[in-house]
């Protein structure tokens, strides 16, 4: 009976825990600042002080300790958190690692981010989703590099609540000078970064100072432990005064729930707004307007839905919808445009080019897109903007970006979901970078496609053909030119219009001001493509002889000019008989280190993976070539 009545007490107990925890609400916050500042040690701190480890836990954690020299009965929280003695002998935590815990007061995720700059793609995605910011700072070291860089990404982000985490006093013997202008420098570099509140807090992590309880060693301090100070700050007051008073909504769709005939909706996560049964919406891209019949969740229907709920929403009549699409209030539509200013953090070791082609997901939508100019990059340490011509790993620059068709969006100030993309390479499929919006351009308001009376088949009709474009690559001296040459004369021959775009004819006008650095080399295809798609356009068949060295931008003037209309010819002539031709006497120069970022040499050749026809001009005879070439043109 006896153990029945303790069984029975214990599950009043769990249920009464449950009751308390669905009652209280959630701080997401995350840690951040230079390497071995004690980040995880605070964490790990933390998660003891608030009774979230098991004895056996504990035990192994004092054990850990002990072999990796911690003194006396101290333990290193660290290893808690870190996790793998692996990574804690490397001394770095290397991704983002998440923990839960819980008061009285509040519920807690935090996230604990890697310190290394070359991890900030980790830091970024932390503090996506954060509401607050804990800054930790080494009280021997002071205010350094990466401290810098993480406030001015907390403030990047949208985080309006910080706590200056001023870590490891008691290795100054908890100087109050020290701390005072700790405190001091860092208000001083952040005074423009717009946080709602900074609570600068003196604390060891490994001795418990100041975390739950006020220490006796800092009596100068008169602010409220860490564990007080998060229990009890507001941080709702986190939301931009836009936010506050805004009015509007967003439902970007999934999926189109339709489990059988007789249900038809539209699924999805609300992030902005809230929308209540009778409410009519509007579809953004095309303009219909349904009303809402029903808000469907997995286990019931509701009245109305806020920010974050997950739902699928009935509507009173079938429109035209589909994933990608974005549902707002029909007296509050949403805006689209096609080109935004917009701050960009580079994330990848391959550069970010302007003119690349590139993929984006700004929500559930994507498209193509491509930086079109970058306006400075930001020095962390000055804060200064700095001439920027590419981006590289972990650069943060303002630039402009162009997309190929219009997207729905927001401002990142208005609506993290709506106002926030990813950069992701066509190839690899790797994410490259992450941007926030922070406005539309107007020149994309002020410019409209115009109506034309002859259309293309038009001109190809009176032409007498189609218009193409073959686009030959190859290494220099490969044989390109003089295949289009002759290629050229056969079909005029034959009462074709055509025209020939010559890599060194276009660089002596359209693209004099252009070098031949990467950068420059995408700028120059770019330009070339958007020539020859206007020339087909215009029913020409359109021969463009240029080295072309990046797959990236031969599938980008593919794209631009459609698969129908090109043809990708690689002329596959081996470098060591492009360069003993050396017609132009580029490769002597560049083997004499007079010409650099000369392709095949000291700038790569990427060899086309899947070319409409291949030749070795070195081997084959120019008229078996323009011959061939003459029967696919036919074929087509």
């Amino acid at each position: 009976m006896t153990n029945l009545m303790n069984q029975e007490n214990s599950n009043q107990l769990v249920e009464e825990f449950f009751q308390q925890q669905n009652k209280q609400d959630l701080l997401r916050f995350i840690t951040c600042g230079s390497v071995d500042d004690g980040k995880s040690t605070l964490i790990g701190r933390l998660l003891w002080e608030s009774h979230q480890l098991f004895d056996d836990q504990l035990t192994s954690l004092q054990a850990e300790s002990k072999k990796f020299g911690t003194q006396g009965d101290d333990i290193d929280f660290a290893l808690l958190v870190d996790g793998l003695v692996a990574e804690r002998e490397q001394g770095i935590t290397i991704d983002v690692a998440y923990r839960f815990f819980a008061t009285k007061n509040r519920k807690y995720i935090v996230a604990d981010t890697p310190g290394h700059e070359q991890y900030t793609r980790n830091m970024v995605t932390g503090a996506s989703t954060a509401d607050l910011a804990i800054v930790l700072i080494d009280a021997t070291q002071g205010v350094l590099t990466q401290t810098r860089r993480h406030a001015y990404l907390c403030s990047l982000m949208g985080i309006k609540h910080i706590v200056l985490a001023v870590n490891k006093m008691d290795l100054i013997q908890y100087d109050e000078q020290q701390f005072l202008a700790i405190q001091k420098t860092f208000l001083d570099f952040t005074q423009s970064f717009q946080f709602t509140t900074v609570m600068a807090i003196p604390l060891s992590a490994l001795k418990g100072d100041n975390i739950t309880q006020k220490s006796s060693l800092t009596p100068w301090y008169l602010g409220p432990t860490l564990i007080h100070h998060l229990d009890h700050l507001d941080y709702h007051l986190q939301l931009h005064p836009s936010q506050q008073n805004s009015q509007g909504f967003a439902f970007p769709i999934q999926w189109v729930n339709r489990p059988n005939s007789q249900f038809r909706g539209y699924s999805g996560s609300i992030v902005k707004g809230k929308i209540a049964k009778g409410d009519a919406i509007r579809v953004v891209r095309t303009g219909q307007m349904a009303k809402v019949q029903a808000i469907v969740t997995f286990d019931a229907q509701l009245e109305e839905a806020k920010e974050g709920k997950a739902v699928t929403l009935v509507l009173d009549k079938e429109i035209d919808a589909s994933r990608g699409d974005v549902f707002c209030l029909a007296q509050s539509p949403l805006e689209m445009s096609d080109q935004f200013e917009t701050t960009i953090i580079w994330m990848n070791e391959d550069k970010g080019l302007i003119g690349r082609n590139y993929e984006i997901k700004l929500s559930n939508q994507w498209a193509s897109a491509s930086i079109t100019n970058i306006k400075f990059g930001i020095n962390i340490n000055s804060l200064s903007h700095d001439a920027y011509k590419d981006l590289k790993l972990n650069d943060i620059a303002v630039a402009n970006i162009s997309i190929s068709k219009p997207l729905v969006f927001d401002t990142y100030e208005n609506s993290k979901a709506m106002g926030s993309f990813i950069l992701v390479d066509k190839f690899t499929h790797a994410t490259l970078a992450v941007g926030l919006i922070h406005h539309s351009l107007r020149r994309a308001q002020n410019i409209h496609q115009q109506a034309l009376s002859i259309s293309r088949h038009d001109r190809e009709r009176m032409n007498g053909h189609t218009g193409k474009v073959i686009w030959f690559t190859g290494l220099s001296g490969s044989g390109k030119s003089t295949i289009a040459n002759a290629l050229e004369i056969a079909l005029f021959e034959q009462g074709k219009r055509t025209y020939i775009l010559d890599g060194d004819n276009v660089r002596q006008g359209l693209n004099k001001d252009l070098g031949f650095k990467d950068a420059d080399r995408v700028e120059n295809i770019r330009r070339i493509a958007e020539v020859a798609k206007l020339m087909a356009d215009a029913g020409l068949i359109v021969m463009t002889a240029f080295i072309s060295p990046f797959e990236r931008e031969r599938e980008m003037a593919k794209e631009l000019i459609g698969s129908a209309n090109f043809i990708e010819v690689y002329v596959k002539t081996p470098l060591e008989v492009c360069e003993k031709r050396d017609v132009k006497g580029l490769y002597k120069k560049a083997r004499a280190g007079l010409l650099p970022n000369m392709s095949g040499i000291d700038s790569p050749y990427e060899q086309p993976t899947n070319p409409s026809f291949v030749v070795d001009a070195s081997e084959t005879e120019l008229k078996v070539i323009v011959d061939k070439l003459m029967l696919l043109l036919t074929a087509q």
